[in-house]
């Protein structure tokens, strides 16, 4: 029996930017699928409501694909991937399999020769590192530093020496009710002459970028939004 393929299908990171942000050539492989694995079927639906593609959403199945989902469990939620059906990923934010749980399914087709096709889509990582000015040949992504102030000084600092000594970007994200406190550990445990980035609510009309030496940032009274917000630094 012929295989499906799996699609890797990437959503938005701003509220109301699909129009703008999700390529045609998304579009047209979403109107050819009918199954779906996502972190989060709500808002999975209301995302494909809103590109109006379909005429029912109701007739899509759906599967949840989260960060509790065991390996065990891909044999049957990929079932129509093996059955010859094509199957669609869709990420909560941006791309599936990066810093996203879609990365175990990705593995799974790899192991049972399921083509897999990426699309184009906007990634907060790429896109805040393309914008940083730091060193794009040379970077690491690290997801969260540890939630405790002590703990995540000390990873701060690990990171720096690192970034230092390889000429390395260090990248993370962080929730975003915490982006005013992550920014104050940031600007306490990395030297004065790192140049820190801080791009905020990408692709939205209210998307900020702004790179300039800890020293620089020290030296302000900031306080930053609770939107989604991706931290960069280049140790010196």
């Amino acid at each position: 029996m012929k295989l499906g393929t799996l699609y890797l299908i990437p959503n938005v990171i701003a509220e109301a930017t699909q129009q703008s942000v999700i390529p045609n050539q998304v579009i047209e492989v979403l109107k050819s699928l009918r199954f779906f694995l996502a972190e989060d079927v709500r808002t999975a639906r209301r995302y494909f409501s809103s590109l109006k593609i379909f005429d029912s959403i109701e007739r899509l199945h759906f599967t949840v694909l989260d960060k509790e989902t065991a390996v065990s469990d891909l044999s049957l939620i990929m079932k129509p991937l093996l059955e010859g059906y094509d199957l669609g990923i869709v990420s909560e934010s941006g791309c599936p399999g990066v810093a996203d749980p879609g990365a175990i399914a990705v593995r799974f087709a790899h192991q049972h020769m399921i083509k897999v096709v990426p699309l184009v889509g906007p990634s907060s990582i790429l896109l805040a590192l393309m914008s940083s000015g730091l060193n794009g040949q040379q970077f690491a992504f690290h997801g969260y530093l540890p939630i405790e102030a002590k703990e995540a000084s000390v990873k701060i600092k690990e990171l720096e020496k690192e970034s230092s000594m390889k000429n390395q970007t260090q990248i993370f994200i962080e929730t975003p009710f915490r982006n005013n406190s992550l920014l104050t550990n940031l600007i306490k445990s990395l030297k004065p002459s790192t140049i820190l980035c801080i791009a905020m609510d990408l692709t939205s009309p209210q998307e900020q970028i702004v790179s300039k030496s800890v020293r620089e940032w020290a030296n302000e009274s900031i306080q930053l939004a609770k939107v989604n917000t991706v931290f960069l630094f280049l140790g010196n």
